[in-house]
């Protein structure tokens, strides 16, 4: 069941997990996968219209709603548009903030702009204490949590990139990262693979994107949900 409302800042609350829509390119088959694993429907703005042709209402739009069209917002209840007029933040920044789910999927926000690209990434480091996970036309991406465990196919390709200074350890890695100083004007985890079906992952802070192919979205979920539950 989703609440909607402005308590606190958060203007959606639910207990199922959220498919939110950013206005990049989305095919349908990949809202198709999302909403069998994220049942509850948002937009950031112009991901509203993309909804809609879909046959969708969002529960929520949150944005600045410089691109939602005036079609899509006559079609949705008043209650659930939520303008945010400031420009010091990006509208997947002001949904991720103004959203309370155990897991948002993003989609729309890894293309085709790289400019939007390094914004998004930017903001999974800002907002640390939301589960959430990009997926995209080839890879998914998420931010790391301080540990993680990980049930994948050997020979999985696994590129970690830092947001800040971080150090880790791993298990299951062909290159080890235990005793390396990440930085993001430094030593970066690109195009590592996987040697065992179990890999662990550990940080010193959780200021590490992980970017793995979209065939492991399910076992990224399964990890982030062992995560959460681990840290109680």
């Amino acid at each position: 069941m989703a609440q909607i409302g402005a308590m606190d800042g958060v203007l959606l609350e639910t207990s199922e997990n959220v498919t939110l829509l950013g206005g990049g390119d989305i095919v349908a088959a990949d809202l198709d996968l999302a909403l069998a694993r994220a049942p509850v429907v948002a937009a950031a703005d112009g991901g509203a219209d993309f909804a809609l042709s879909h046959g969708h209402v969002p529960q929520a739009v949150i944005g600045d709603f410089d691109s939602i069209s005036d079609r899509a917002r006559a079609a949705i209840p008043p209650e659930r548009q939520h303008p945010i007029a400031e420009q010091d933040s990006t509208d997947f920044d002001k949904c991720l903030r103004s959203i309370r789910a155990p897991l948002i999927l993003g989609l729309g926000f890894l293309g085709p702009r790289l400019d939007h690209q390094l914004a998004a990434l930017n903001t999974l480091g800002r907002r640390a204490g939301v589960r959430c996970v990009l997926v995209g036309p080839h890879d998914i991406c998420f931010l790391c949590p301080v540990r993680l465990g990980l049930d994948l196919p050997v020979g999985t390709r696994l590129s970690l990139f830092p947001l800040g200074a971080v150090t880790g350890e791993s298990r299951g890695l062909r290159w080890a990262i235990d005793g390396i100083h990440f930085a993001p004007g430094g030593r970066v985890g690109t195009s590592n693979r996987v040697v065992a079906t179990r890999v662990e992952l550990s940080f010193a802070m959780p200021r590490m994107l992980a970017f793995l192919p979209r065939d492991a979205l399910d076992a990224v979920l399964r990890g982030l949900r062992a995560a959460e539950a681990a840290d109680g």
